[in-house]
C-alpha cells in the first residue's frame, strides 16, 4: 500500500528531527498546519498517516478521511482524538507514553514542594519587606503528611518515588492490576482524598473530567494542598476556585487546565495560593529530541508493516 504521511499540526519551532528520521528510513512527509475540522478534512484528505498534536480528531473527521489508517499522537494523551470512532472505523491510534515521564514526576514534585514549603507566598512577602515566618505557620514535618495519588502509572509511579525520599505515608488508587512500590499503599478513591494531605494528580482525562468537584473537595481535609499535571479539566475549576477562596484547599499547583492557554479572565489567577505553569512539565530539551523520535519511529513501524509500539486501542 502507497502511504502518506503527513504532520497535520505542530506547535513546534522545527520538525527537523522528525523528517531527518524519516529520511534515514526513506520516507518523506508533509508538515501542515490544520486545527479546525474542515482544514483537517482539506489538508490531510490523502494522509495515510497522520501525527497530530493539538487538532481535535473528531468523529466527522476521520468519517470524511477514508484513506487514513494510523494516528500518532504527539504526547501522552490522547483525549482530542474520538477513539470509539477510530475503533469504529480500524484506525489504529498511538501515543507516546514514556517520552517525558521524569520530567512531569519533577514538575508535580517541584509544585508539591513549593506549595508545602509555601515558597511563592514567602517569596512575595519578603519582596514586600516582611521578613516573618509566622506569617506561614503552620508547616508541619513532611513525614508527618499522607501523600495520596490519583493514579500511579508510570509518573505517579516516579511521583512516589520522589515524595518517598521525604518520608510521608504514600496512598493511591489504581484500577490497573500492575506492581507497583511496597511503599505504596493502595486504597479507594474516596479514602484517598479524605486521608491525604496532598493529592497529586496522575489520571487520563478520558473518563475522569470533573472527577474532582464540589462533593469530592468537601470530603477533603481541611487545607489540602492538590497538583494537577495531568489534564485540565478533571478538576471542576469552579469548585476549586470557591476551595480557594474558602481555605478548603490552602494551595494547588496546576500545569495545565481545562482552556489552554488559560484566559487571563479566569477567577483561579486571583488566587495568591495558586501556583500555575504553562503546560511544561513534559519539557526538557532531552525529552522534546525524544518525543519528536518517537512519533517518526511509529509512523514508521506501521508503514513498514512492524509492530507498532504504542497503541491506544485494543
Amino acid at each position: 500500500m502507497e502511504h502518506k504521511i503527513v504532520i497535520s499540526d505542530c506547535d513546534h519551532n522545527s520538525v527537523d528531527i522528525e523528517m531527518s528520521t524519516f529520511r534515514e528510513s526513506g520516507l518523506t512527509c508533509d508538515k501542515l498546519q490544520c486545527m479546525t475540522e474542515e482544514e483537517l478534512i482539506t489538508g490531510c484528505a490523502d494522509a495515510t498517516v497522520m501525527i497530530v498534536q493539538n487538532a481535535r480528531i473528531t468523529r466527522n473527521v476521520l468519517q470524511n478521511l477514508p484513506k487514513l489508517k494510523h494516528i500518532v499522537r504527539y504526547g501522552v494523551g490522547f483525549d482530542a482524538v474520538d477513539i470509539g470512532t477510530a475503533r469504529e472505523l480500524g484506525i489504529q491510534v498511538s501515543n507516546v507514553p514514556d517520552y517525558g515521564t521524569h520530567e512531569v514526576a519533577d514538575q508535580a514534585a517541584a509544585l508539591t514542594l513549593a506549595l508545602y514549603r509555601k515558597l511563592n507566598l514567602a517569596d512575595s512577602a519578603v519582596r514586600q519587606g516582611r521578613w516573618n515566618y509566622e506569617e506561614f505557620i503552620p508547616i508541619h514535618r513532611f513525614s508527618a503528611l499522607t501523600v495520596g495519588l490519583i493514579g500511579i502509572g508510570r509518573i505517579g509511579e516516579q511521583y512516589a518515588l520522589r515524595m518517598n525520599a521525604f518520608g510521608p505515608k504514600i496512598i493511591a488508587v489504581d484500577d490497573k492490576a500492575r506492581s507497583i512500590p511496597d511503599f505504596v499503599t493502595i486504597k479507594s478513591f474516596e479514602e484517598v482524598i479524605k486521608q491525604s494531605d496532598i493529592i497529586s494528580i496522575h489520571c487520563p482525562a478520558d473518563g475522569n473530567i470533573d472527577l474532582i468537584g464540589a462533593d469530592e473537595i468537601n470530603s477533603m481535609k481541611d487545607g489540602v494542598i492538590i497538583v494537577n499535571v495531568s489534564r485540565g479539566g478533571i478538576i471542576n475549576e469552579e469548585a476549586l476556585d470557591k476551595a480557594l477562596a474558602s481555605g478548603k484547599v490552602s494551595g494547588c499547583g496546576l500545569d495545565v487546565t481545562a482552556v489552554e492557554p488559560i484566559p487571563a479572565d479566569n477567577p483561579l489567577l486571583r488566587h495568591k495560593n495558586l501556583t500555575i505553569t504553562p503546560h511544561m512539565g513534559w519539557y526538557t530539551e532531552e525529552a522534546a529530541k525524544e518525543l519528536k523520535q518517537k512519533v517518526a519511529q511509529e509512523a514508521i513501524r506501521f508503514v513498514k508493516g512492524e509492530k507498532i509500539l504504542y497503541s491506544v486501542i485494543d
